[in-house]
């Protein structure tokens, strides 16, 4: 019984100190009630949205409206002060936004079409640059926001999900952009939708953000210079993928709860010169999966200040990769720390100054860095190189002693897999020292 008590008391402190960053607050600032009379009466959204001029503000009143509304005016804001409603009549998409500086607000936003080719969505954005979408609550829509070739937007306080009978694979995108730069995705709550998604895109920041039970919480395709910041996802088959992508920041998010097959924190394919920094990764499959990163041979992904704790592998390499750095991270509680799915090694990276839960040593001279090198060498791991379906035992107590069994007295030669010549001794005494002496550096903040 103490033992259990133990356990659910080191469970819920850990909990919180998982927690991120406090000062941000995902989903909806204001209540979105919508409509909750009658369809009977519903009324054209677009005699309202045609009378508009520059500067205008349409406030709707309480009312079901209906389209899809083409807003062709610039410089307006609608705002539906959180008691109106707008369908897209299962259609097409409910709001085009075809004209610069246009703002949406505080609406409640329902039933588009469900065409993935059109990639019906509840508001659509084309060549529109400055727009504003905050504050809607978007549901039983295909796609949520799609954003087309429009830079310098605002999507801010929005809560977002997708059709509900869809299966995950079937449903749309939270937010979608295509060619556009310099946008701001701060503080929205995307749940239960397919992915969130960012193709040809560069100079975005997506900060503050919730995202759970989804697919893909957040993949960028041939998209450069993004930030990721202070986000929080979970429940998800992938948190962040960056495929062909270059020169991203990402720091300080918590990802967190992505199992299955394919689960993983951070998947990196085929991407360079990226920063990933002071990030958690917790109770998943694998906390870091890299494919042929860095892609270009000369340049370098960098990995510090990450907690990678309670997943069945840490970081799992698809082959014999060079050219990324792991510094001042903390692999602790995990099953495997790293493996590399083709075979060979992963000393061809730089390992230096990481805190491994499994290091075995002394720290005489009271300077927290072991007194000899940390290296990793792969037992029971190679068995399930021969035969996949032994990876069913992971875990489990025969195989620990297997392995326990191997390193006492090898029957064969183990796998080399890395050093790391100063490994950190004392996780907590590290922990203090790195948050006083850190700055990451991130990029300035849009402010709208």
């Amino acid at each position: 019984m103490k033992s259990i008590f133990a356990f659910l008391f080191f469970f819920s402190v850990f909990n919180l100190l998982a927690q991120v960053d406090k000062s941000y607050e995902p989903g909806l600032k204001s209540e979105i009630k919508g409509f909750a009379g009658s369809k009977e009466n519903m009324q054209n959204i677009q005699p309202l949205l045609d009378a508009l001029k520059p500067g205008d503000t349409l406030k709707l009143k309480p009312g079901f409206y209906y389209g899809p509304g083409h807003i062709k005016t610039p410089n307006v804001t609608i705002d539906g002060q959180g008691h109106a409603t707008i369908s897209g009549r299962n259609l097409r998409s409910v709001l085009y936004i075809e004209a610069p500086k246009v703002t949406i607000q505080n609406c409640h936003l329902i039933e588009s079409g469900d065409s993935p080719d059109r990639i019906d969505c509840a508001i659509k954005v084309t060549k529109a640059n400055e727009f504003q979408i905050i504050n809607n609550k978007i549901e039983e829509t295909l796609f949520g926001i799609d954003v087309f070739w429009s830079d310098g937007g605002l999507i801010k306080y929005n809560d977002i999900t997708s059709i509900s009978r869809k299966p995950k694979g079937l449903k749309g995108d939270a937010i979608r952009f295509w060619y556009s730069k310099h946008n701001l995705v701060q503080e929205n709550y995307w749940h239960l939708v397919r992915d969130m998604v960012v193709w040809y895109s560069s100079n975005n920041q997506f900060i503050g953000n919730r995202g759970k039970g989804n697919r893909y919480s957040l993949h960028f395709m041939y998209a450069h210079k993004n930030q990721i910041s202070h986000n929080h996802f979970s429940n998800s088959s992938v948190g962040v993928f960056l495929m062909y992508s270059e020169e991203t920041i990402m720091n300080n998010n918590l990802i967190e709860g992505i199992q299955g097959v394919t689960g993983m924190c951070l998947g990196m394919k085929e991407t360079s010169s990226n920063q990933i920094i002071d990030n958690k990764f917790l109770y998943s499959a694998r906390g870091i999966y890299i494919d042929v990163s860095p892609f270009v041979p000369w340049k370098t992904n960098t990995y510090s200040g990450n907690e990678i704790a309670f997943c069945n592998t840490a970081v799992e390499f698809l082959k014999d990769q060079e050219g990324n750095v792991f510094s001042e991270n903390m692999f602790h509680d995990n099953l495997t720390q790293v493996f590399i799915q083709g075979g060979g090694t992963a000393n061809r990276n730089k390992w230096i100054n990481n805190y491994w839960g499994d290091y075995a040593g002394f720290d005489k001279d009271g300077d927290n860095i072991g007194d000899f090198p940390h290296r990793i060498y792969e037992y029971h791991a190679r068995l399930w190189r021969f035969n996949k379906d032994i990876k069913y035992f992971y875990g489990t107590p025969i195989l620990s002693i297997l392995d326990y069994l191997e390193k006492l007295a090898p029957f064969s030669q183990p796998q080399f897999v890395l050093k790391d010549p100063k490994p950190i001794f004392n996780l907590e005494e590290f922990k203090k020292k790195r948050r006083k002496s850190w700055t990451v550096p991130v990029k300035k903040t849009i402010k709208k």
